[in-house]
Order: C-alpha cells, then structure tokens, then sequence
C-alpha cells in the first residue's frame, strides 16, 4: 500500500469551511438572526463558486470529470461494495452523486433564500422584487424550506457514506484523508499543485475573506439593506399622532385592513371600554389617512400577514388575530405582566420602530429583558 497525496490542502480547507457555514446557517435560521443567515448564504455561495471552478480547473481526484458517474461504475461498486480492495481514489459513484447533488441543492437553497429575503423581508439584492410579488411571498418561503430539508437529508446520506467506508474500506483511511489529504492506495497516486491551482485557490481565498470583512465593516450593505424607511407620522398627520398616540402605542395604519379600521372609528365611543369619540371632522380625517395606507396598500410582511389572519372577520384588535397569537404563543405571561409592559397591546415595549411604521426582526427587544 502507498501513502498518497489525494485531497490538496485548498479542497480540504473549502470543505470544513463549507461544513461550517452550513452549520451556521442552520442555527441562524431565526428570524431574529436573518441578516447573519442571509450573510452567511452569500459566503457559501462564494466557497461554492469556488468548488465548481476547482470541478473544472483543479487538481485530479476534484475534477468533476474525475468523479465515476456511468451506470457501469455505479453497478461495479454496488457489486463489490464489501470488497476490501475498492478500485476508487478519489470519489466513489455514490458519493459523487451525493456531492454534485449536494451543490444543485445548496445553490437552490441560496437563491429561493434570497428570494424570499427580498420578497418577504424587502431586503437584499431581490427587495426591488417585494412590491411585485409579496403575496407569493409563503411560497417562496416554502420552496427555500425544502430544499434546506432536502439538504439535510442528503449530508445524512453523504455522513452515512463515509462512516460506511470507514467501517468497510478502513484501510484506505478515507476518513483521516479528510483533515491529512492522505490515503492508503494500492499504488502511488499523488496529486501535485501547479501555480495556477494555488493561485485560484488564492483569489477565491482573498474574495472569500475580503466578503466577511466588507459585511463586519458595512453591516447595512446591499446583501441585508431593507427598503423601508422609518415614517414620520408626525409630518404625514400631526392629528393622527396627538389623538390615537396620546393614549397607547401609534400603530402604523397598515397594521390592519381597511374594513378594520372603519369599524374601529365608526364605534369610538366604545374604544376597548374608554369613551374616545373625536369630532366628526377629526374622526374622518384620520379615517381618511388611516384607509389611505391600510395593510392593503402595504408590502410589508406584518401587514399581509395581519390582512390575511383577519380577512373578513371583524377584528379591529392585533392582538386577535391568529397572526398575532402564533408569533408570541412562546412568550411567557410574564413578559406582557411586567411594568415596562404591562399588556399585550403595547407592542412599542418590544418592537421600538413600530411608530415608525417598523417592524424589523433585529430590532425586537430580547424577551429576556423582561424576566
């Protein structure tokens, strides 16, 4: 048996680095974190730019055409696949399969996720598509879901495979070639770095490393920037501000659906048990601009959402709608107890840009605060 040299340092580097990074964007799936799940898609994206130019100009064993994808190899290893003396060096057929299917997958997972960032969200470099297609916005949501699940199963598939190999072609040391590069061959196979693969390697390196601190340095950049802009309320309608802010959180009128905010000013002297009746003048003023920007003309996540929760129902409050009941359903009844609280209507307590015509995920106040 030799000791050869098959997995260059740059190839071994990509796959830790791409391992991580899929790890983090798994534990940043929340929609507290989504601005570091969004960088981090981005940052697989560059290793995974890298992989498929290392697929064609890399060092053999790496190159896809180096990888046995004919039926015939497939049935061959399938045949003999408890044969000590497996023929392969580099990739066997089922893991070959895995890996470029594993690549389609992430590269799928990547765009549906910037997808549903910029519709859903308004953010990043597809929030130009937000006013079109925001209510397709679950949609996209749902396809980035299955294909991350689709991704799980198959770095089950690819984890299975190697401890498979482990267990049946231990001598090969196919596992320990992952962190050394070297595996135990019938005859002397090594590979060797031309200038040009250590300078791919070097460029994809330098971008990779310049992405992570252009976004430390810029953390607003184009990738995570949101297209909404905070709202003067007191400049659209002063009325507005002195009469329904005076007394409780400003909500923002696309916080609820026309028909709801028709009913609430229709019935303002029974405005959840206070007397708030307003002058007719006044009361249609702010009907008026209330109506005028209604969650109908919003593309914002909250306000379809709330919409779409209400729909004919007659709900004038928030708190009501089933939106609003599954996204706090974990939150303790302490939190909405507590003195800077006080009750599940004061929605400035958690989310500070609400008065602003906001509701940003990495603005909410951490709950803890409140226990």
């Amino acid at each position: 048996m030799f000791k050869s040299y098959i997995w260059s340092l740059p190839t071994r580097v990509f796959h830790w680095l791409f391992a991580l990074l899929i790890l983090l964007a798994f534990l940043t799936d929340d929609d507290d974190l989504l601005n570091y799940h969004a960088v981090i898609g981005y940052a697989v994206l560059i290793l995974l730019a890298f992989r498929v130019v290392w697929g064609y100009l890399g060092p053999k064993y790496s190159k896809f055409k180096d990888f046995p994808l004919s039926m015939n190899n497939v049935k061959e290893f399938m045949f003999n696949i408890f044969n000590s003396e497996q023929k392969y060096i580099g990739h066997n057929s089922p893991a070959s399969y895995v890996m470029i299917t594993m690549f389609v997958v992430i590269f799928l997972v990547i765009i549906t996720g910037a997808l549903t960032f910029g519709i859903q969200e308004g953010k990043g470099i597809f929030s130009f598509l937000n006013d079109s297609f925001f209510r397709k916005m679950e949609l996209f949501e749902d396809l980035h879901e299955f294909f991350a699940n689709f991704l799980v199963i198959l770095i089950v598939a690819h984890i299975i495979g190697v401890l498979t190999d482990k267990l049946v072609h231990g001598k090969h040391q196919t596992l320990n070639s992952i962190f050394t590069g070297y595996k135990q061959t019938l005859e002397e196979n090594s590979i060797k770095l031309t200038i040009f693969h250590k300078l791919i390697a070097f460029i994809f390196l330098l971008a990779f490393i310049a992405f992570l601190v252009f976004n430390l340095m810029q953390p607003k950049n184009i990738l995570i920037a949101s297209k909404y802009e905070p709202i003067d309320y007191m400049v659209q309608n002063e009325l507005f501000v002195n009469e329904c802010g005076a007394c409780h959180t400003l909500y923002p009128p696309h916080s609820l659906p026309r028909h709801s905010w028709v009913s609430m000013m229709n019935d303002l002297e029974n405005h959840f048990g206070d007397d708030a009746s307003l002058e007719e003048e006044e009361n249609q003023n702010i009907l008026n601009f209330l109506v005028q920007n209604s969650a109908e003309t919003s593309t914002q996540e909250m306000s379809f959402k709330i919409s779409k929760s209400i729909g004919n129902k007659d709900i004038i409050a928030i708190t009501q709608t089933s939106f609003w009941k599954n996204e706090h359903k974990k939150i303790p009844k302490e939190v909405f107890e507590h003195n800077e609280v006080k009750s599940k209507a004061n929605c400035k307590a958690c989310h500070s840009d609400i008065e602003k015509g906001l509701i940003e995920d990495d603005k909410i106040k951490n709950i803890n605060a409140f226990l």
